[in-house]
């Protein structure tokens, strides 16, 4: 990375999801499946279900993310220069859910947008607040990751919808002097030759020439899991050992991988292939499912509330979604 006479550091997450907590007994009762199927296939247990009766957007939950995360930086809304939101299931596509949030909390006159990069989202967000706050013209960035995956699961495909959980997650990254601290390397990557892994088809034309297609699958989500489950497990270890290597970061170095709560089972295979120890990858994804660009600062929140990272330590976010898209950030807090 060139030279910047600034750092960025991460001063404070915040964290929201639903009233409504789905478990696999639910699932149970409205399709064919079983407590037993889900853990073996995905590892999830519980996830949560946004109401919409109940004002449960991902605009509210974004808001209650980051309201927390202002609060613990003692920072005003006012003083953000940027607000950058990841999902894939926006409220509506004008305005942009990012610039509902920024007006709801009163992060007036700062700039505002989403970001449309599925799961990996959150990580690109990252690598983005960290170059602009390097650039100078930026002090205070809040990164969110939210998304209703519920909203768009069809229930009727158990093999994608016993996955899906909806929530929000942020991060307050604000400028430093010191240069050491933030991002020591950054990738963003897309194979968009592989889109139809995992869509959402909005419209007829959305349909890949191979698949049996009829109406009732347009707006939800569709995935060829054995495909992702092949993508992923290749390429989430190749990015970490490029970012490590790139990085100049050994792997005992580093106190915790971070990465996007896909499924359990892609995450224990990467965990297998780098020959690491289980406390060296958290996981989540028992108790919120797949959350999107949600899991990694739900993650990030949850370890830093329990103590188990702290400013100094290394850490690498990585994450692999829809696109296909992934990428990684190497961060010393």
């Amino acid at each position: 990375m060139s030279f910047s006479p600034y750092g960025c550091q991460i001063v404070s997450t915040g964290m929201a999801v639903p009233r409504t907590v789905l478990t696999n007994a639910d699932l149970e009762q409205m399709m064919d499946t079983s407590d037993e199927w889900i853990i073996q296939r995905t590892g999830v247990r519980t996830r949560y279900r946004s109401n919409p009766d109940l004002g449960e957007d991902v605009a509210a939950l974004s808001v209650e993310a980051v309201n927390a995360a202002l609060k613990e930086a003692n920072l005003a809304a006012c003083e953000l220069d940027l607000l950058m939101l990841a999902t894939c299931t926006p409220d509506m596509t004008c305005p942009s859910t990012a610039s509902r949030v920024a007006g709801r909390i009163g992060a007036v006159p700062g700039g505002s947008f989403d970001i449309l990069a599925a799961c990996s989202g959150f990580v690109y967000g990252l690598n983005i607040a960290d170059s602009l706050i390097r650039q100078g013209g930026y002090r205070n960035i809040a990164m969110i990751g939210a998304d209703s995956l519920t909203r768009v699961a069809d229930y009727t495909n158990r093999k994608v919808s016993v996955l899906s959980g909806d929530g929000a997650g942020v991060a307050i990254v604000r400028r430093v002097d010191d240069p050491s601290k933030g991002c020591l390397f950054q990738s963003m990557y897309s194979d968009g030759r592989l889109w139809d892994y995992l869509y959402i088809p909005t419209r007829d034309g959305d349909a890949p020439a191979d698949v049996d297609w009829n109406e009732t699958k347009l707006n939800y989500l569709q995935m060829k899991g054995r495909e992702v489950f092949k993508f992923a497990v290749t390429t989430i270890p190749d990015a970490l050992e490029e970012a490590l290597h790139k990085a100049a970061v050994k792997m005992d170095e580093v106190s915790m991988i971070i990465a996007h709560q896909s499924n359990a089972r892609i995450i224990e295979a990467t965990r297998k292939r780098l020959n690491l120890p289980e406390d060296r990858f958290y996981v989540n994804i028992d108790r919120y499912g797949n959350t999107s660009a949600a899991s990694v600062p739900i993650c990030l929140h949850e370890l830093r509330q329990a103590g188990r990272i702290k400013e100094g330590d290394v850490v690498v976010f990585v994450a692999m979604g829809g696109g296909m898209t992934w990428g990684t950030s190497v961060w010393r807090l």
